[in-house]
């Protein structure tokens, strides 16, 4: 079943409403390099430009450069592991260090490639956006002119939502292959201005988007109704002026909308491999299991491949995002072992652990973020959620407390808690329910890119990071040392990456963020 489930992921591209022509925008050859002024058209080569817009998701190769690091597994290190989450471990490289223990400069590689990854996938939608109004082929119809104006306007959306968490304000490139100087050095715009226009896109998305293309295979991977007004669900709750009545609002659409998401009633099956296309995603990333260009490398850099007896393979290497003792902690303490469960193993392994096992005891087993299970050799098939329904369900909850209607929230909040088997909430204390929202969407949400943006967004990410108790421990000649506290020295300016140095040095016009 695995294997034709995956046969059939590979159609995905709509060639005209009516399906007549489908083909899946991962299999066919994206042409978003083009930039000739004749090169798009005809319906062919903008659907082909829209095949490059969505393949910043994936990338184009199975291996780290592809230029997907940040959607295959950087996501992560900037949400989960930045935060209490997880350790950055693995291999000990400089530039992780710092996401992890909050010492990042403007030289760091990965705060480039994340900036540079992010712009160009902003560059594909712009050449869609700037060209989709131009195609003159009489064969392509008014109708997928719109649905694809509303694509490249999500996706672009989605990017820049991204930027403007990690970076704050950045510049707004608006349109492609321009020359002009004062166009290529633009300014920063400020956080209200970018998430300003983060909404017209979303706008522009809802209004010419349909609710699904028809079939699931379809509806789960591409832009829709209910991706766009998920999309704004999250930016009125995260921007610094949100407006919760937007929140509620947006979050009604996708709930009550025609999309029909509906929470699975098992949640191990959203991350077992087997339940792809589900009635509870949103839209996600469909990787292809073992194939040269469409498969995810990112989940082997957190969970191994195991051996014929299901334990880790005695040559395998330390791997990134050690869930912390905090979060596992966190689970115990709520009793919530259906998600803890689903989202992190325990094994053996052949290495030392400074966090969980210094000595390499082997009879002392460390924890791996498994929200993707099936590493295949860096050929990974398992899908990758941008957008799925308990989150929204988790803002709404949020934005009904923030509303004043505590009742409504925590009913909202149990539908949550009811499928992974834990009590119902009965406080109606709005302080007090507040805090148990966050710790929900950290319990529900770990290792889905959230964490980081829920503590900055609840405004604790200082007061949470400096009290944090991880500790680290060394070996010596076989005993365990006594315990050293991470002290991650967290401020205001800790809150953003600073701008790549690299960039600064490109563009003039652009100013450093504070602290760095």
């Amino acid at each position: 079943m695995r294997s034709n489930l995956y046969t059939s992921l590979t159609i995905a591209l709509m060639a005209s409403l009516s399906f007549t022509s489908c083909k899946k925008f991962l299999d066919v050859q994206p042409t978003s390099t083009v930039t000739s002024e004749n090169a798009y058209l005809t319906g062919d080569n903008i659907e082909k430009a829209m095949n490059g817009a969505y393949n910043s998701f994936i990338g184009n190769g199975t291996r780290p450069g592809s230029n997907a690091n940040y959607y295959q597994w950087e996501m992560i290190l900037q949400t989960d592991i930045r935060s209490d989450n997880a350790h950055a471990a693995g291999g000990g490289e400089i530039d992780f260090g710092q996401i992890d223990f909050n010492t990042i400069t403007n030289t760091n590689d990965m705060v480039r490639r994340d900036w540079e990854e992010l712009y160009g996938a902003i560059s594909k939608c712009n050449i869609v956006i700037d060209n989709v109004g131009k195609v003159t082929d009489p064969t392509f119809s008014e109708e997928r002119r719109k649905q694809i104006l509303g694509e490249a306007s999500f996706l672009r959306a989605f990017h820049y939502y991204q930027l403007v968490k990690l970076y704050g304000g950045v510049p707004l490139e608006k349109h492609s292959n321009s020359t002009d100087p004062e166009v290529i050095r633009i300014k920063r715009s400020t956080v209200e201005e970018v998430y300003d226009f983060i909404d017209s896109d979303l706008q522009v998305a809802v209004n010419n988007l349909p609710d699904g293309f028809g079939q699931p295979s379809i509806d789960k991977v591409r832009a829709t109704k209910g991706a766009a007004n998920a999309l704004l669900t999250k930016i009125w709750a995260q921007r610094p002026d949100r407006d919760y009545n937007k929140v509620l609002q947006y979050a009604d659409a996708v709930i009550n909308g025609k999309g029909g998401y509906q929470l699975l009633q098992n949640y191990a099956d959203l991350f077992d491999g087997a339940h792809n296309y589900n009635n509870e995603s949103i839209i996600e990333i469909p990787y292809v299991a073992g194939s040269p260009n469409l498969s995810c490398w990112g989940g082997a850099f957190f969970f191994p491949d195991l051996d014929g007896n299901g334990l880790i393979n005695e040559n395998e290497w330390r791997r990134y995002g050690t869930p912390s003792k905090d979060l596992v902690d966190a689970y115990d303490k709520a009793g919530d072992t259906k998600r803890k469960n689903a989202n992190i193993w325990f094994f053996s392994v052949p290495w030392a652990d400074e966090f969980w096992n210094p000595c390499a005891d082997s009879n002392t087993k460390i924890p791996f973020n498994v929200k993707q299970k099936h590493a295949n050799s860096f050929q990974s098939g398992d899908h990758f959620y941008l957008l799925r329904l308990a989150d929204i369900v988790l803002l709404k909850a949020e934005a009904l407390n923030a509303l004043g209607n505590s009742n409504e929230a925590m009913n909202t909040l149990n539908i949550i808690r009811h499928r992974a088997g834990l009590p119902d909430i009965t406080t109606g204390n709005a302080s007090q329910l507040k805090s148990i929202i966050l710790n929900e969407r950290r319990l529900e949400l770990a290792f889905e890119g959230q964490r980081w943006d829920d503590l900055n967004r609840y405004g604790v990410t200082v007061d949470v990071m400096n009290k944090l108790n991880e500790l680290k421990f060394t070996c010596n000649e076989g005993n365990v040392s006594s315990p050293t506290p991470i002290k991650y020295n967290f401020n205001q300016n800790s809150l953003l990456l600073p701008i790549p140095l690299l960039e600064m040095q490109a563009n003039p016009s652009l100013t450093q963020n504070p602290g760095y």
